[in-house]
């Protein structure tokens, strides 16, 4: 009796935690739904409501028509897509270097490399933004896609470098006898094995350049460049700020992150479980 006991009061305990955890991600995120469905006039209404009283599309409507809205979403797809699939192929063949290749300093250069994780991307702004005014990248899609694929490599590259050597060297091997070459067996069996990981490395990479702010706040100053991040934040102004636009274009916003996690879900928790354990 003892026993069951104890065990049911660790049952109770686990899942109050989970109720508690699951409590503090959903809430704010329903709180921001339900405020964007808001009136203005209801939006600070005490005590705040978790279902509105009255439910209206006008901050949605008036959120999309904004602005250029339309033009600074398909500026952060561009940039974000661009991002996504330039690191995930510099990253993978960086990461197929040092897993499979032996060359000497592979370690040492390897580690160098990881140094780049340990840096705070707000260090780097001032040099990067001289380097970019250098070379013509301000106020362009280059200039933000190729300081997203250089704040993302380190950290992609240990991940796929770690899914890399968990795949059986027999099948290189075979390969090999075959007459395949390195560049071959990169492209027709590396990768194909190797979706989870890819997936694990698109989700994030996609969610960074998706979401970065600072970089882009300080690289874009003209107006048709602006990328959704920085059009939010201009809805804010110092006199008034209508809270209920904000958060119906924080919603929209974040459809894109939504649609690319459903598509690769199922990759996606494969991919952090075997990083996780190989890496």
């Amino acid at each position: 009796m003892g026993l069951k006991k104890q065990q049911f009061v660790s049952k109770v305990i686990i899942y109050t935690l989970l109720i508690m955890g699951i409590g503090i991600v959903i809430i704010p995120f329903w709180y921001m739904v339900v405020t964007s469905l808001k009136p203005q006039s209801l939006i600070f209404e005490m005590p705040p409501r978790l279902w509105p009283q009255e439910i209206t599309l006008k901050n949605y409507i008036a959120a999309l028509g904004k602005d250029l809205f339309g033009l600074y979403f398909l500026n952060s797809l561009i940039v974000a897509i661009s991002t996504t699939l330039s690191t995930i192929l510099i990253s993978s063949l960086l990461a197929f270097a040092f897993a499979r290749l032996r060359f000497p300093g592979r370690e040492t250069i390897f580690y160098l490399f990881l140094l780049g994780m340990m840096i705070p991307p707000v260090m780097l702004i001032i040099p990067q933004f001289i380097i970019s005014k250098q070379l013509g990248l301000l106020n362009t899609y280059l200039g933000l896609v190729l300081v997203y694929i250089t704040m993302n490599l380190s950290m992609q590259t240990f991940l796929l470098r770690g899914f890399f050597e968990g795949i059986p060297r027999d099948l290189e091997e075979a390969a090999l006898i075959d007459g395949a070459s390195q560049w071959k067996i990169f492209w027709r069996i590396v990768l194909p094995l190797s979706r989870p990981g890819l997936a694990v490395v698109a989700i994030f990479t996609f969610l960074y350049a998706w979401d970065e702010f600072p970089w882009a706040n300080v690289a874009i100053t003209e107006t048709t460049r602006r990328t959704l991040p920085i059009a939010i934040a201009f809805f804010q102004s110092e006199h008034l700020t209508e809270w209920g636009q904000v958060f119906a274009a924080s919603i929209v916003a974040l459809i894109p992150v939504v649609l690319v996690f459903a598509i690769f879900q199922r990759y996606f928790i494969r991919g952090i479980a075997t990083t996780g354990l190989k890496g």
